[in-house]
C-alpha cells in the first residue's frame, strides 16, 4: 500500500530524477568529506584512533541533518508552490488530491534520501576505522584502508552515473576518482 502510494506520488511529481541526484550529489559529498578528514589524520600521524572515528562521526552525522532538513525545507517550499499554481490553473481547491498527499509526502521521501546518501556513505567509508579499533587485524593501516573504501565509492557513484547518463560506466567512475585523487593532491599541497 505504501510503496504504490509512493509510486504514484513519483509519478506525480516526477520525482525519481530528483531523488536520484540528491543521492548522488550527497552521497558524493560524504565520501569526499571523509576522504578529506581521513587524509588529513592519515598525514598528520598524531591522531587516535578513537579521535578520528568520532571527528568523521560528528561529520557524517551533520552532513546527515544538512541533507535532511535543507532538502525538505526547499522542496516543501517548491511543491506548495506547484500546488499553489495547479489548483490557481484548475481553479479548484486540491488539498484532499493525491497531488497535494504527494506535494506533502515527496519532500519527506527526498530529504530521507538527501540526508542519509552522506550518512551511509560516510558510514561504509569508516568502517575499516571501526574494526582496526575493535580488535580485527587489517592488512593495512586503517586510515588507508578507509582511505581506499573512500575511493571505492567514489568511483562506485561515478560508475552509477554513467550508467544512468548512458555513458561509459568505466570512463565516468574514472572521473570521479580523479576528483578524489585531486582532492588528495590538494590537502597532500596544503600539508607541505
Amino acid at each position: 500500500m505504501l510503496l504504490q502510494k509512493l509510486e504514484l506520488w513519483l509519478h506525480l511529481t516526477k520525482s525519481h530524477g530528483i531523488i536520484r541526484r540528491y543521492f548522488v550529489v550527497n552521497g558524493f559529498d560524504g565520501a569526499l568529506t571523509m576522504l578529506g578528514l581521513i587524509t588529513g589524520f592519515y598525514l598528520s600521524d598524531q591522531a587516535a584512533l578513537g579521535v578520528v572515528i568520532s571527528a568523521c562521526l560528528g561529520a557524517a552525522i551533520a552532513l546527515g541533518i544538512s541533507g535532511f532538513s535543507s532538502a525538505y525545507l526547499s522542496e516543501s517550499a517548491e511543491r506548495r508552490k506547484a500546488l499553489a499554481e495547479l489548483e490557481s490553473a484548475m481553479v479548484d481547491d486540491l488539498s484532499s488530491s493525491a497531488h497535494a498527499y504527494a506535494a506533502r509526502g515527496i519532500p519527506l521521501l527526498i530529504a530521507l534520501v538527501n540526508g542519509s546518501a552522506p550518512l551511509l556513505m560516510s558510514l561504509l567509508i569508516i568502517t575499516p576505522l571501526g574494526l582496526a579499533k575493535n580488535g580485527f587485524d587489517l592488512v593495512i593501516n586503517p586510515l588507508l584502508a578507509a582511505i581506499t573504501c573512500a575511493f571505492i565509492c567514489i568511483f562506485g557513484l561515478g560508475a552509477f552515473l554513467g550508467n544512468i547518463g548512458g555513458t561509459n560506466w568505466l570512463i565516468s567512475g574514472i572521473k570521479t576518482t580523479t576528483i578524489a585523487l585531486g582532492t588528495v593532491a590538494l590537502i597532500l599541497l596544503i600539508e607541505q
